[in-house]
């Protein structure tokens, strides 16, 4: 008889895939009143201390090894940096369902990284994978018409940067693993990714604190708080009580949730166009994973 799964790490994974999902759409609210590389300074601050805060109060060890120091700082800069910074500009140009639905095909670039660097050589499902989520791109950005599919292509750049930096990132550590509790790799990552950003910010950035709306600080908060800290603490609590596959598959949710709740908060379409894409696309990450 196959064990059910375990009900409080479904109840995690929700929480996780759900917080993760509304962030897009705050994301957006919050770039039409401050620079990109200030609101994800600000965010990505919050977070760390929120994780720096938790590690501590668990006593756990943030020790790294002197040899580990290299790897880590490169899974940092794949992993937060450029997964952060460049799916963050993407929403300049494209609508926060559209960099949703392009950021969340990182299963499929990683699948064929493996095959580079890992020699995981892809089945038949990860290829199908690929081309489905390449035909939902596709049906995605030219769906209105080539004008404006070119009009959105720096979005397009940046939002694949993004994934595909991430799945690199993501299979270089599964390659050479950092070898670190999940908790404290969270938080030196964090911690480390999102410093570049923060010098960045204060090199070019001249933000309008002062009359920022109460509004847009609770945003700034919940990407700190809640999307950046408690929902990875959330997802690693996921991962020791479900299977990985499960998790992986679980994660479908936060592109379907950012899509809808841009739809509902900020008012963006979804037409039959928006479904097509969104069905093929998560359809090919569905299948890239499963493969």
């Amino acid at each position: 008889m196959r064990a059910r799964p375990d009900g409080a790490g479904l109840a995690l994974l929700a929480m996780t895939t759900i917080g993760w999902g509304l962030n897009w759409p705050a994301m957006k609210l919050l770039l039409a009143v401050l620079p990109v590389l200030t609101t994800r300074a600000v965010a990505g601050s919050v977070g760390f201390a929120v994780l720096l805060g938790v590690a501590l109060a668990r006593r756990e060890s943030l020790a790294v090894p002197a040899a580990l120091w290299p790897r880590l700082v490169l899974a940092s800069l794949l992993n937060v940096t450029a997964w952060m910074g460049l799916a963050s500009f993407s929403l300049l140009w494209l609508s926060a369902a559209e960099a949703t639905i392009v950021c969340y095909t990182m299963p499929v670039w990683a699948a064929l990284m493996a095959w580079a660097i890992l020699g995981e050589r892809p089945g038949l499902a990860r290829v199908a994978g690929l081309l489905l989520a390449l035909s939902g791109l596709a049906f995605l950005v030219l769906g209105h018409g080539v004008v404006a599919g070119l009009e959105k292509a720096p979005g397009l750049a940046f939002a694949l940067g993004s994934a595909v930096l991430f799945s690199l990132g993501t299979v270089i550590t599964k390659r050479w693993p950092l070898g670190l509790p999940p908790t404290s790799a969270t938080v030196w990552q964090v911690g480390l990714g999102i410093l570049p950003l923060v010098i960045l910010a204060v090199i070019f950035d001249r933000p309008d604190f002062a009359g920022l709306p109460l509004m847009d600080w609770a945003l700034l908060a919940y990407g700190g708080v809640f999307a950046l800290g408690l929902c990875y603490l959330s997802w690693f609590a996921a991962l020791r009580r479900l299977p990985a596959s499960l998790a992986s598959l679980g994660t479908l949710i936060t592109p379907m949730v950012g899509v809808a709740s841009a739809a509902l908060f900020l008012g963006e379409p979804f037409g039959w166009r928006e479904g097509a894409s969104l069905a093929l696309t998560l359809s090919g990450v569905a299948l890239a994973v499963r493969g």
